[in-house]
């Protein structure tokens, strides 16, 4: 069992957020689904489920509580490929992105970032540090292409 979980509290959506997340990230399912009966929420859906082997739980227990961008999940991605392929599921608000942030349709955030910008950050010299900033501070979606270009320079 995973020590920690994340736990997310939509209004009524929990079951169906479960399924849209289950259904875009690799190696992911629903574990379990308990519904809850006359809790001060009406019925109460609990869901157990993975996404990318990583345990998340949900609930859907009313409108008490709104998801905001102090919390966010991090996707590190390989390719830029794979940087679109969650970009083009996940981002429902448009004007919410920035430097690699989006907002999905449920309102959680997500960062979807190059595991090469994580190396270039920890790597590099002040000036590259600087540059790759500058070139990031600018993006929506990352590019990771204009980020090494900018780390190397150019």
């Amino acid at each position: 069992m995973q020590k920690i979980v994340s736990h997310l509290w939509f209004d009524k959506e929990a079951k169906e957020a479960a399924e849209f997340y289950v259904s875009i990230f690799p190696n992911s399912k629903i574990n379990n689904i308990t519904t809850l009966h006359n809790t001060p929420s009406g019925d109460t859906d609990i869901i157990s489920f993975e996404l990318s082997g990583q345990s998340f739980m949900a609930i859907s227990a009313g409108p008490l509580f709104k998801f905001n961008e102090s919390i966010s999940f991090i996707v590190h991605c390989d390719t830029q490929k794979e940087i679109d392929y969650y970009w083009d599921k996940l981002s429902a608000v448009p004007e919410s992105e920035q430097c690699g942030w989006l907002k999905d349709k449920y309102g959680v955030s997500w960062q979807i970032v190059p595991t090469a910008m994580d190396e270039m950050m920890k790597k590099g010299n002040p000036e590259q540090i600087a540059r790759v900033t500058e070139a990031f501070l600018k993006m929506k979606k990352f590019d990771i292409a204009e980020l090494q270009r900018a780390y190397g320079g150019k």
